[in-house]
């Protein structure tokens, strides 16, 4: 099998994708940073641009899934690109002018995080016509990999990026970045597949059900699907939710070691793309997203046991941090699967439907962690995180997943 590192096409699609991670980390600080300082937006103004930023996701993933299944799905994401880049440019442009408003971020984070959704949705089904089935996995590694690096570099550049030329133009960075990303896609000569969906305008509903029938349906994606669910809403939810809160009032960690070892995930991440190829080949997809998923969803438990000297309460965290290698496995393991094994006139959908329901599940964790931390604490409420992100193991343990990938019906 040829090496991607040959793969001119998909050299392209790397290359672009590298940059608009960064960017893309960039700008969702420069954005909270444009409301905090440029406009001293109030705590309720603040929150209502996270909302926006992903409501999105749940109002239009499912949507998403249908066109991507419509449409060809690359200039779906050059489009998406080039809208994301203008829609940004705009803030610093009326900024400049004296026009800037926390509305315009209301709506610019609204517009943007719908083309997320949809870029992301178009991206993951995207993938299989352009490789061949059994360069899935090292391409979702290798996209990974980057993407890891990204966030390991963009957390620190941000906040330099911002000191030296304000919030708002920073935010150039990330519109930039879009624009590679798009010429980049715009540059790949591989022709695409014309879509096989059926295009019926007037029953967008129907294809839906379609696309959530297939999920349920198979026994290896409902068991997915589930695992997803219930680990999305305990630990990236309940547990998430007062995370930071946790370690900077209990434990007396000052923001720039808390930042510094959140950084660390990002490296763990990188390692595990590097070795993800080679954990499969040893032990397979299903058991090696079994083990994988059962180190980090045991993982969380080091952060509300940590206790004792401030340097044991250091290494505790960052061997949380050191977990992304794990998650990196699950989560290139996962995709891969998927697109290898479900048709493509329904990835578009399947897609949507895992995003929608782990953005639903993140929602839903973080509402009810958020009163439960009012009633029983900051670390109670991280342990009953934890303890329920273990159900995740659960679902893949109980399902044909060491032994089959999803079926064909549907």
């Amino acid at each position: 099998m040829t090496s991607l590192w040959r793969h001119q096409d998909f050299l392209k699609l790397w290359a672009g994708q590298t940059v608009s991670q960064f960017g893309s980390l960039v700008g969702q600080i420069a954005l909270l940073l444009v409301a905090a300082i440029t406009l001293d937006a109030s705590p309720l103004e603040v929150s209502v641009l996270r909302v926006a930023q992903h409501v999105p996701a749940l109002l239009l993933g499912l949507y998403a899934g249908v066109w991507v299944d419509r449409l060809r799905r690359r200039p779906i994401l050059i489009w998406s690109d080039a809208w994301r880049a203008l829609l940004l440019a705009s803030i610093p442009l009326a900024a400049s002018l004296g026009l800037l408003r926390v509305e315009q971020l209301w709506l610019v984070a609204l517009l943007v995080g719908g083309l997320g959704t949809l870029f992301e949705v178009a991206y993951r089904s995207y993938l299989p016509s352009l490789v061949a089935k059994e360069q899935l996995l090292e391409g979702n590694a290798k996209l990974q990999a980057t993407s890891s690096i990204a966030e390991v570099a963009g957390f620190g550049v941000a906040g330099a990026l911002v000191q030296t030329l304000t919030a708002p133009v920073t935010l150039l960075v990330d519109a930039g970045s879009f624009v590679v990303s798009a010429v980049s896609v715009a540059l790949i000569r591989r022709r695409e597949p014309p879509p096989t969906a059926a295009a019926d305008a007037d029953d967008a509903w129907r294809e839906i059900r379609i696309g959530l029938r297939y999920v349920l349906g198979d026994p290896v994606l409902r068991a997915l699907a589930g695992a997803r669910a219930t680990g999305d809403f305990f630990v990236g939810g309940v547990w998430a939710s007062v995370l930071v809160l946790f370690i900077l009032r209990e434990l007396g960690v000052e923001p720039w070691l808390m930042t510094a070892i959140f950084a660390i995930g990002g490296v763990s991440s990188f390692v595990g793309a590097l070795f993800v190829e080679r954990v499969v080949a040893r032990f397979g997809i299903g058991r090696s997203l079994i083990g994988a998923t059962l180190v980090y969803r045991l993982t969380p438990f080091f952060v509300p046991l940590a206790a004792g000297p401030f340097w044991l309460v250091v290494v505790w965290l960052t061997a949380n941090q050191c977990s992304d290698a794990a998650w990196l496995v699950h989560d290139v393991g996962e995709t891969s699967l998927v697109q290898s094994a479900v048709p493509d006139r329904l990835l578009g959908r399947v897609n949507a439907c895992f995003r929608v329901l782990s953005q639903a599940a993140i929602l839903g964790g973080t509402l009810v962690g958020g009163v439960l931390a009012e009633v029983v604490g900051l670390r109670a409420t991280m342990l009953l995180g934890a303890t329920g992100g273990l159900s995740a193991v659960v679902w893949l343990v109980f399902s044909p997943l060491r032994a089959a990938a999803p079926g064909s019906s549907g």
